[in-house]
Order: C-alpha cells, then sequence, then structure tokens
C-alpha cells in the first residue's frame, strides 16, 4: 500500500500557460519549510518539462507526479 504524501502546500496552477506554473512553483516553494512539500496542479503540458526542470537545477525534488485527465499533478518536496 502506498503512503500517503503529507502537502504543505498546494497550488492551483490550472490555466497557466508556459512558464508561469514554474515560476509560480519556484516563487512559492520559499513558503514551506525545508522538507516541505508543495503539490502543484497544472494544466499546461509544458509543465511536464519545465518543473521536472526546475527542481533539478534548483536542487528540489519531485516526489510523484500524476495525470488526471488534463490536469497534471506534481508532489515538490523542498531540499533547499
Amino acid at each position: 500500500m502506498e503512503e500517503a504524501i503529507k502537502v504543505d502546500l498546494e497550488l492551483d496552477l490550472r490555466g497557466l500557460s508556459c512558464p508561469l506554473p514554474m515560476i509560480r512553483v519556484s516563487q512559492n516553494v520559499k513558503n514551506v519549510s525545508t522538507g516541505g512539500v508543495v503539490k502543484a496542479i497544472a494544466t499546461d503540458p509544458g509543465s511536464l518539462a519545465d518543473i521536472p526542470s526546475w527542481a533539478r537545477t534548483t536542487g528540489n525534488e519531485i516526489l510523484k507526479t500524476e495525470r488526471s485527465g488534463a490536469e497534471i499533478v506534481f508532489y515538490i518536496r523542498r531540499v533547499k
């Protein structure tokens, strides 16, 4: 059985176009403590590349990515 991820902040990024979802994640990840998790819900297909790329370059961690219809849900752990 999969363990639930404790979310510290949820961002609704639906309807925003590239690069805004990634920018909003970058701005808001600072609002959670180190080790905290941001859940970001986006609809822009470009976020599938942008948000993981941002995480790699900033040292943050994508815990999980889920797709449901047009929605893409990212669980991002703040590492730095």
